[in-house]
């Protein structure tokens, strides 16, 4: 199924070169927001491989071939930094991750329609389809979803459907901001792109890759060499550029964690080492890991990961203060996840003065200060008609 046509928009630009990018660019500039999206690759790689930019003003739009021989993408990242100008994206941690790669900064200031819609009411992390079609009438052509977009040429089909994203963007952003401003949710908005405008949320810090694992175990000799041969594989997966799962698997960190191989011998007899592997210079390098982990003092080693802090939450209370979130979420048309997830409701059932985002900003204001009183016992849940509400106590 084709997608909807933009009657007030050209045919979108196809950017090759270095000059037309800069004379583009200076246009968006004068702008007052410029949609904007990529197509990338990852699969076979650590690092996204940026291939198209999209973008897209009032009256212009334009695919930028990121990999056309010769092109300086300096011009975008001067647009990009340009503060006068609103950068829209929707779900934009991915395309943020490449241009704070390429660029080193994030774009700013930025509007993400997806956080936007959850603040109007659209539910938790809806998705683009859903929200073209729900704000424009608008429908999503799939057809080039899955395309190779580092083979080249581009074809006039992929050209035209990487446009359509940011011109359909245009019309959401536009159609969205007008109900947060009527609403008076356009600061909610703003708050929630100040927690994505932090460029360390982007950059993977190899020495912390270990507790994703989530050992379990106190021993604090084998989270030693797990913390080593984890940031070991982070580093190895840069420095080669391929998937760190692909340069080893999760399962195969934990087992040599267990058994903190210091030989070519004793490393090959681990599930998932080739001997090729084990006794080459990858290996060779992954041993020199494990042996220096091994060698810590114990004033160096990690320390056990704590438990979370406070007795065990009453699941009546927190069945309450569920309640009383999907009660305002309802109220407020906001989607339950933006204002606080499981573990912030177990938290705040549990512990008597938490830290938490729901106590802070438009969520305190919305959902926190209720919360707080009805665990306090100055107020409780009634029902009226079909409808929950808060009663003094």
């Amino acid at each position: 199924m084709p997608r909807s046509k933009h009657p007030d928009f050209p045919s979108p630009q196809f950017i090759t070169t270095t000059e037309a990018l800069d004379a583009f660019c200076a246009r968006m500039a004068k702008e007052s927001f410029v949609t904007v999206d990529t197509e990338f690759m990852r699969e076979r790689t650590y690092w996204p491989e940026l291939c198209v930019v999209q973008l897209a003003g009032d009256s212009e739009v334009a695919v930028v071939d990121a990999e056309a021989e010769g092109i300086d993408l300096a011009p975008l990242g001067r647009l990009l930094a340009d503060t006068n100008v609103m950068k829209v994206f929707h779900a934009c941690r991915q395309d943020i991750e490449i241009f704070v790669l390429k660029f080193g900064d994030v774009p700013r200031p930025l509007f993400d329609t997806q956080v936007a819609a959850m603040v109007a009411g659209f539910g938790d992390q809806v998705g683009y389809d859903a929200l073209v079609s729900s704000l424009t009438g608008g429908v999503i052509d799939k057809a080039h979803r899955f395309s190779d977009w580092s083979a080249r040429p581009l074809s006039a089909a992929q050209i035209n459907y990487a446009a359509a994203d940011v011109t359909h963007l245009r019309d959401v952003y536009r159609k969205l901001s007008a109900r947060l401003e009527k609403d008076g949710r356009l600061e909610w908005v703003a708050e929630e792109a100040a927690l994505l405008a932090d460029p360390s949320t982007y950059r993977a810090d190899p020495e912390t890759m270990w507790e994703r694992l989530r050992p379990r175990t106190t021993n604090r000799r084998f989270l030693s060499v797990l913390r080593a041969i984890a940031a070991w594989r982070e580093r190895e997966a840069q420095r080669v550029n391929i998937p760190r799962q692909r340069l080893l698997k999760d399962e195969a960190l934990l087992e040599l964690a267990a058994t903190a191989p210091e030989t070519p011998d004793a490393l090959a007899r681990a599930r998932g080492i080739t001997r090729g592997f084990a006794e080459g210079k990858t290996g060779v390098s992954l041993i020199a890991a494990v042996t220096a982990a091994k060698a810590l003092p114990d004033d160096q080693l990690p320390e056990v990961p704590r438990a979370k802090e406070g007795p065990r939450p009453s699941p009546a209370l927190v069945s309450l203060l569920k309640v009383l979130l999907a009660a305002k979420c309802e109220q407020h048309h906001v989607a339950p996840k933006l204002l606080a997830s499981s573990e912030d409701i177990d938290r705040l059932a549990s512990v008597d003065a938490p830290d938490l985002p729901l106590l802070h900003g438009w969520r305190r204001e919305v959902f926190g200060e209720d919360a707080l009183a009805l665990k306090g016992g100055r107020v409780a849940l009634g029902v009226d008609g079909k409808r929950i509400k808060l009663l003094p106590a």
